[in-house]
């Protein structure tokens, strides 16, 4: 899959980033905690920052992996559709959302697993995302920082 020039010129690895989508549904199923505060989303590798009270244990840390493989191993539709804010806000959490953005919103869903007000380039299924492999995280304040991959 190619990548794809965003709105400000930045490069997109579709893939990758529906993966980031899935990633941060897990984290809020698992962990309660908001989606990822900060991201850096590249083709070779990503990462996302989390806001957590205590690091990770080894074991959640491996059951994360699998539950987003568990995810991408269901083939699930990844669908695009314009809400107004009002009923966006029911569905998806807006407290990152720009002071300039619109009243409509482009809200990208990951089959009923995941929805998210999102601006960015997607795969159409998530069976086109291939393996997720945690590479590295760490821990100090408050965040948890995990580097992370697609492959395949």
């Amino acid at each position: 899959m190619e990548p794809v020039l965003n709105a400000h010129n930045k490069e997109e690895y579709p893939p990758m980033h529906t993966a980031e989508h899935i990633l941060n549904g897990t984290m809020v199923r698992m962990f309660g905690c908001p989606r990822s505060r900060n991201a850096h989303i590249e083709r070779k590798k990503s990462k996302c920052d989390y806001e957590l009270a205590t690091c990770p244990t080894e074991e959640q840390v491996a059951q994360i992996e699998a539950a987003v493989n568990e995810v991408i191993a269901r083939h699930l539709d990844v669908t695009v559709e314009f809400l107004p804010r009002s009923e966006a806000a029911a569905l998806v959490d807006l407290s990152k959302l720009p002071e300039d953005a619109s009243d409509t919103l482009r809200i990208v869903r990951v089959g009923d697993y995941d929805a998210c007000a999102c601006i960015g380039a997607h795969v159409k299924n998530t069976s086109e995302i291939g393996t997720f492999k945690i590479l590295s995280h760490d821990f100090a304040d408050g965040r948890w920082r995990l580097r992370w991959k697609v492959t395949g």
